[in-house]
């Protein structure tokens, strides 16, 4: 469970040996082209998670689909994700990361072209829940992968270089979705993935070795998995749901409480089992777990604070999706800029102050936007993005590195699939729980404001319609409405939605506040020397 673990680097003719004997010869096992050949799959996966969101209206319209069905095609997409990224994990470590990740990069790009041929919103739907699954088998393959590959001294900078490409990809699909729905059409989204996927492929297969090591699995825990699983679902299905059904409906916590059910069932049987899924003892190390819990925390806060910043730019400042893209260029270039340098400084200092000094960033810069108003300056914008991925940027490589360097190496993969799981479950609870936050804001508002303003008394039926879109930044105002009085319902439905951003700003800042203490637990890898020692670096 140290560093003297043994690797096992699996040539194309599947001989075994140590991969601390003889450097691999030629381009087959070189760190810095394996890391690029893993970032072009996982620049998929990134890229997906934002750059359907433009297509969606387009996809709405062309398929004929209800706003419920086309919530799926988002919803579906991070549910099979979410679900098995783990379990995906186990199954790289246990049958070879670089077989992982060239079945996952197939998939996804296959499942890709199969929703772009799509002509109806049901297979768009069932394709997207296919390219989850593959998506969680490409992610902690690609991380397995650079851990094996990269010695100790050079593994934050590695990490560094995939956190940007992931930052730039996430960031980078809103402009390129704006740009392909507008001038060629919403397949052309899913078709992209096709060549890049083909590439990632060709690049896989003659780049990469397989590495193992010498204890890895050698069966699978399939109660644990199915209890995982079924657990996990509970819980983000309820965190899908909450904001239809309500926070105070039973259904959700129902589901809650089912969750916590499985969880506390998983963690029971992973004592029992010889080969468990997850080994509990894993997170007796204080610094991988403070790595996982920092993860969640820091999704909470950029996801769920992001989450309204788009809005904001669309419905309050009347942008374009592009142009909206292009605004938020502050974040993303901070966050190319930043997490390579973020490796070095870690790979100098260790993982505690770069992250605690991440996370004070990202605090302060939610604050900042806390103090946005309708009519804020593209500078001053600018200028908290930039803080934000400036913030950022140290925390998806620290946290990263401390999951997966603090982990065996035969457990790469699993600790892959916990880095990438916090981060989805964060994300959905930051956009769940800050939703309910801005929800909250909004309609204990507006009716006010709505009087104060001197505007026609709504009914209650009316006052909920307009809630709802007052929630993401939209005038509630009908055809045929005279000029000054359209004027008047605007101002009133963006000073309430700023009012509300304002609310859900200063929470993700305190979140991220939070997650400075946590940042103190870390510390470097205690088995990031457990990765291959090999040449070519």
């Amino acid at each position: 469970m140290t560093g003297q673990t043994a690797i096992e680097a699996t040539g194309p003719g599947g001989a075994a040996g140590s991969s601390g004997s003889t450097p691999p010869r030629g381009l087959r096992g070189h760190p810095w082209i394996t890391l690029v050949t893993v970032a072009v799959g996982v620049m998929m996966v990134a890229l997906d998670g934002t750059i359907v969101a433009i297509a969606n209206p387009a996809i709405q319209k062309d398929l004929d689909a209800s706003f419920s069905d086309v919530q799926w095609i988002t919803n579906g997409y991070f549910l099979a994700l979410a679900v098995t990224l783990i379990t995906a994990g186990k199954l790289g470590d246990r049958f070879g990361h670089r077989q992982t990740f060239l079945v996952g990069v197939t998939g996804f790009a296959a499942s890709s072209g199969a929703i772009g041929l799509s002509h109806s919103i049901a297979l768009v739907v069932s394709f997207r829940v296919l390219q989850g699954l593959f998506g969680a088998l490409l992610m902690p393959a690609a991380l397995g992968l650079l851990r094996a590959t990269f010695p100790a001294e050079r593994l934050n900078m590695a990490i560094g270089i995939w956190g940007m490409v992931i930052g730039a990809s996430t960031a980078g699909g809103p402009i390129l979705g704006g740009v392909l729905v507008e001038h060629v059409n919403w397949q052309s989204v899913f078709f992209i993935n096709v060549p890049v996927g083909a590439l990632a492929l060709v690049l896989g297969l003659l780049i990469l070795l397989d590495h193992r090591a010498e204890n890895a699995p050698r069966s699978f825990d399939l109660l644990g998995i199915a209890l995982l699983s079924a657990a996990m679902f509970c819980l983000v299905w309820a965190l899908i749901k909450a904001p239809t059904w309500g926070w105070g409906d039973g259904r959700t916590w129902a589901f809650i409480g089912a969750s916590v059910v499985g969880f506390a069932l998983f963690a029971f049987w992973e004592t029992k089992v010889r080969e468990p899924l997850i080994p509990l003892a894993l997170f007796r190390s204080v610094p991988l777990s403070a790595g996982v819990v920092l993860m969640v925390l820091m999704a909470i806060a950029f996801m769920g604070g992001l989450f309204f910043v788009t809005f904001y730019l669309q419905n309050v400042h009347g942008m374009s999706p592009v142009d909206a893209g292009l605004h938020l260029l502050p974040l993303t270039g901070m966050m190319i800029v930043g997490s390579p340098l973020a490796g070095a400084l870690i790979t100098r200092l260790g993982p505690r102050i770069p992250l605690a000094g991440g996370m004070i960033c990202t605090a302060v810069a939610m604050y900042g936007m806390s103090t946005l108003e309708a009519d804020t300056g593209g500078g001053v914008m600018s200028l908290w993005f930039a803080l934000l991925g400036l913030g950022l940027a140290p925390v998806m490589v620290g946290a990263t590195e401390v999951i997966v360097g603090n982990a065996p190496m035969e457990l790469s993969g699993v600790a892959g699939g916990l880095q990438q799981a916090a981060m989805q479950i964060g994300g959905s609870l930051g956009t769940a729980v800050l939703g309910a936050v801005m929800a909250s804001k909004v309609d204990h508002a507006l009716p006010g404001n709505w009087t104060r303003a001197g505007l026609p008394r709504l009914t209650p039926a009316q006052l909920d319609q307009a809630s709802e879109a007052v929630q993401v930044g939209v005038a509630p105002v009908p055809k045929g409405t005279p000029g000054p009085i359209a004027a008047k319902v605007t101002a009133v439905a963006h000073d309430t939605f700023m009012s509300g951003m304002s609310l859900a700003s200063l929470v993700a800042a305190g979140v991220a506040a939070v997650a400075v203490l946590v940042a103190l637990l870390t510390k470097r890898g205690e088995n990031a020397q457990a990765g291959a020692g090999v040449g070519h670096i």
